[in-house]
């Protein structure tokens, strides 16, 4: 008796046990080959971010046992620190400035250097180049630049005669943090170039042509085309560009370590100089915890506005 075209169907479906053995050994293995990386992150981050939680409910000096205190750190943090409530304003003034002209930047240079040739090549690397150098490297050359009295930039101004630009740039509380926005600009403009590069490269070019078409300037071509295309890419730029300015404790605290009168003290120079010159380790770990809340809801905010315009 000829078996049935259903019962032929469902042997040929089913694999066969040696196949089937292969299979769950092949997942065995992967299993057994993430190990390494899974237990990097749970001793490189997961503990180590479960053990500041922990420290931000302690009154905590590093050597004693630390003294469980509840929310007493957040609610001091909140209501009764007006170092901290200034340090937040520096830093959310940092950010705003620096998302602005490095994005702006970044996009411009892109726009004229998106096409591969020699001289745009040149230019890339040149505006690259200030990326691959350490943060204190960049640090001590702006610190040489902006010297009152032997700093390229103030013997300049006196040389031309305008004297009256020649500032304190790094001592004055009214430019030190400008001087800063200015170098982290310069520092990191180059590097969201090139991101913003690699997105424009993959406008269709026939969007170009069909307004060259219509005879359209450059600067319609750039608002109708070029912008709400490159959006997507803004978005990351943005949001790395934030995380960026909240990061930026090497540059500050090489330059000017939060003065003059903590008018550069961002949040990381705060939680530092919390920890580990006031020895207040259960302190600092709320404050970093609030930071990384406000990074969150930042970049959250920004991502949800420019996915609203694309």
């Amino acid at each position: 008796m000829a078996s049935s075209p259903l019962k032929k169907f469902s042997g040929a479906a089913r694999p066969s046990f040696k196949k089937r053995h292969s299979i769950q050994g092949s997942k065995k293995a992967l299993y057994w080959m993430s190990l390494p990386a899974l237990s990097l992150y749970v001793f490189l981050f997961l503990m180590p971010v479960l053990n500041n939680l922990r420290y931000a409910l302690t009154k905590w000096d590093g050597i004693e046992e630390p003294e469980f205190v509840g929310l007493d750190n957040f609610k001091k943090l909140a209501t009764d620190d007006d170092l901290a409530t200034k340090v937040l304003g520096n830093n959310i003034e940092f950010m705003f400035w620096v998302v602005i002209f490095q994005t702006g930047f970044a996009l411009l240079f892109a726009t004229y250097l998106v096409k591969n040739t020699r001289t745009t090549l040149f230019f890339r690397t040149l505006f690259f180049f200030p990326t691959i150098l350490s943060s204190v490297s960049v640090a001590m050359i702006w610190l040489f630049l902006y010297d009152p009295n032997y700093g390229a930039i103030n013997t300049t101004f006196k040389k031309i005669g305008l004297d009256s630009f020649a500032l304190n740039w790094l001592g004055s509380e009214n430019s030190a943090l400008y001087a800063i926005i200015f170098v982290q600009v310069w520092f990191h403009t180059g590097q969201m170039m090139v991101i913003y590069i690699a997105g424009l490269q993959q406008i269709p070019a026939e969007l170009y042509e069909a307004a060259n078409v219509d005879g359209a300037s450059r600067w319609q071509q750039f608002k109708s085309v070029t912008w709400p295309m490159a959006l997507p890419t803004s978005a990351v730029v943005v949001a790395y560009t934030t995380i960026q300015s909240f990061r930026a404790f090497d540059l500050v605290y090489a330059t000017t370590q939060g003065g003059p009168n903590n008018e550069t003290s961002i949040l990381t120079t705060m939680i530092f100089q919390t920890a580990f010159n006031e020895f207040r380790f259960g302190y600092a770990a709320s404050q970093s915890i609030i930071m990384v809340i406000m990074i969150f809801l930042i970049t959250g905010l920004q991502k949800r506005i420019l996915r609203t315009r694309y």
